[in-house]
């Protein structure tokens, strides 16, 4: 059995085992003590070390930000689990021995919530999205915007053009409300059920610009996919100020019958060059 000058021979002042073969070594026994692991191995193993340790090594790979696709939902879950966690321990401070009760008996505050209602909504369309990868269309999940703590969502490449995608999960029907006209300068407002989400759309907006000036001339779309939408059964989908704003399988089913030209591969590396994952 081939020695190292890590390796050390020894009389065994308690008893422990073979990392190699596994045998049980009583305490005073000679044997084999490796420095680096602390572990210890028979004199006369029958498997060879050498070769178990140059399996076990492992060279770290570095991986290049413009090869790495982000994970749905990852920042919005961080965020969510730092502020659970800053609100547990609040509670705990609060209550002293009781903490953990208090904790356990209290509902999540609604800012913290949010932010996991956001990561599902993000996950969920991930998923769908990440059905989609081919040589033809490229998906980027949760993209850092330099020098912000914004994110954008997800980013969709294809051959005819750039999708920049925002995902949300509110309840109620979505619609295009327009306001004014003749007398009055024309309003477009995206209502979903009662709620105004027009600012959702300036949103878009800015991240479509982002998107733009990296890729110059390339064509590119926002879109506001509501992920639980009460969405009609014949139509409902609408663009307005040219967001899309629409359902999963109707986005799913627009990227893929999407055609042009464009190099996928390389302008999906520019986009994860410059939008890293968050």
């Amino acid at each position: 059995m081939t020695e190292t000058s890590d390796d050390k021979r020894m009389k065994l002042r308690y008893a422990g085992v073979c990392r190699l073969c596994g045998i049980g070594l009583p305490a005073k026994e000679e044997a084999i003590y490796k420095r680096s692991t602390k572990t210890v191995r028979c004199i006369e193993c029958p498997v060879d070390a050498a070769l178990i340790d140059a399996a076990v090594i492992v060279e770290p790979v570095a991986v290049d930000p413009a090869e790495e696709a982000g994970v749905a939902g990852s920042s919005a879950r961080r965020e969510y689990e730092r502020r659970k966690a800053k609100d547990e321990e609040r509670l705990r401070q609060r209550w002293g021995k009781l903490g953990g009760i208090a904790v356990a008996l209290s509902d999540e505050k609604r800012s913290t919530k949010v932010w996991a209602t956001g990561a599902i909504d993000e996950e969920r369309l991930g998923a769908r999205l990440d059905t989609l990868a081919s040589e033809s269309i490229a998906i980027l999940h949760d993209r850092r915007i330099p020098g912000s703590k914004a994110n954008i969502d997800h980013i969709a490449v294809t051959n005819a053009g750039i999708w920049v995608i925002d995902a949300k999960r509110y309840k109620g029907r979505p619609e295009l409300k327009i306001e004014g006209g003749i007398l009055r300068p024309k309003v477009e407002k995206v209502l979903v059920g009662r709620r105004d989400c027009t600012k959702l759309v300036d949103g878009v907006l800015k991240q479509v610009d982002l998107v733009r000036e990296v890729v110059g001339d390339i064509p590119v779309i926002g879109s506001l996919c509501f992920v639980e939408a009460d969405w009609p059964l014949i139509g409902g989908a609408f663009a307005t100020r040219g967001v899309q704003v629409l359902w999963p399988k109707r986005l799913a089913k627009l990227l893929v019958e999407a055609e042009g030209s464009i190099e996928v591969q390389s302008v999906r590396e520019a986009l994860a060059t410059h939008f890293k994952s968050a």
